[in-house]
């Protein structure tokens, strides 16, 4: 008699186990998303969204320039 309700309850504990595991998620969404761009007079301009820390990111390049100027930065409530 122990046998079997040994055995039940290894069966009950490995079906919740394949069920808990089965119910898992990855998730995959990105980080950083951009929001828009745009350019006027040789300037560039791009929204950026951070989801994990629910920030907004303006960045910023000018004509010919080789570096990229991300620091103005709002966070959302």
């Amino acid at each position: 008699m122990i046998k079997i309700a040994a055995s039940v309850l290894m069966a009950a504990c490995a079906g919740y186990g394949l069920h808990a595991f089965g119910q898992g998620r990855l998730d995959a969404r990105p980080t950083v998303v951009t929001i828009g761009s745009s350019s006027s007079n040789g300037m560039s301009f791009a929204w950026l969204y951070d989801s994990t820390e629910r920030t907004v990111y303006l960045c910023r390049t000018g004509q010919g320039a080789n570096t990229v100027d991300c620091s103005a930065k709002t966070t959302l409530p």
